[in-house]
């Protein structure tokens, strides 16, 4: 049987914590949402032409394709499932509780960042992605996004589900019928490097989002992170 170590414990010093979104009073837009459909608002939402290009990242049982879902929906953005572009040699690999390395995952995050931008050129007004997108090296890869868009204005942001090991393995554990095992999860927190004081105060593209608390209430924190992120690309 494999054997896999403990999550190293993360050290406060070394990794910046981002304040989460206030959830918005009663009748606003953002404290209008379900678990499950983050709904849209009620009036056309107006958002500029930025290419928008969300990547809703986090270990395997953060609830990165219940928010990406929910806020394609809220927004109209198109929705990218990341899991469905791994090829089969990782699926294969993750079935069989092997971690994949870097190499496996190179091709797979360019695909990522050339199926948004290919959304992008047929007209999509935004794409949310879901993307584990584990370390500082694999978020600057899609990052790259911005030269190869058509659009100068391309706006990358991630929105980062941040958990403890006991919320993902619970998760996880209730799954059925997925690839994903409990010591992949593992696997993955050793890999895990959350985002530093650079890419939250200096690059200024990430949004961390705690989700121990309620589905109700990190849909509508998603959803508060990404209205600031659209206003303040008006």
């Amino acid at each position: 049987m494999m054997q896999v170590p403990e999550q190293p414990q993360i050290n406060a010093t070394h990794y910046a914590v981002a304040p989460t979104p206030p959830i918005s009073s009663p009748g606003s837009p953002s404290n209008a949402t379900s678990a499950g459909n983050v709904s849209k608002q009620s009036d056309t939402m107006s958002i500029a032409n930025h290419h928008h290009i969300l990547i809703v990242t986090g270990p395997a049982g953060c609830g990165k394709s219940t928010v990406a879902k929910g806020l394609s929906d809220r927004y109209g953005f198109e929705y990218i499932e990341g899991d469905e572009y791994h090829p089969k040699a990782n699926v294969d690999k993750m079935s069989q509780n092997i971690p994949l390395n870097d190499a496996d995952r190179w091709d797979w995050l360019i695909l990522l960042r050339d199926a948004a931008l290919e959304a992008l050129k047929h007209g999509a007004k935004g794409v949310v992605v879901t993307c584990s997108a584990l370390k500082k090296k694999y978020r600057d890869v899609i990052r790259t996004a911005r030269l190869y868009d058509e659009n100068p204005n391309a706006n990358v942001h991630f929105i980062y589900l941040q958990a403890n090991k006991e919320i993902l393995l619970a998760r996880v554990g209730a799954r059925q019928n997925h690839y994903m095992k409990d010591t992949m999860v593992l696997s993955q927190l050793q890999d895990l490097e959350e985002p530093d004081d650079d890419e939250i105060n200096k690059i200024k593209d990430v949004s961390i989002i705690d989700v121990s608390v309620p589905l109700v209430q990190v849909a509508q924190l998603a959803a508060a992170a990404v209205d600031s992120i659209l206003d303040e690309s008006k």
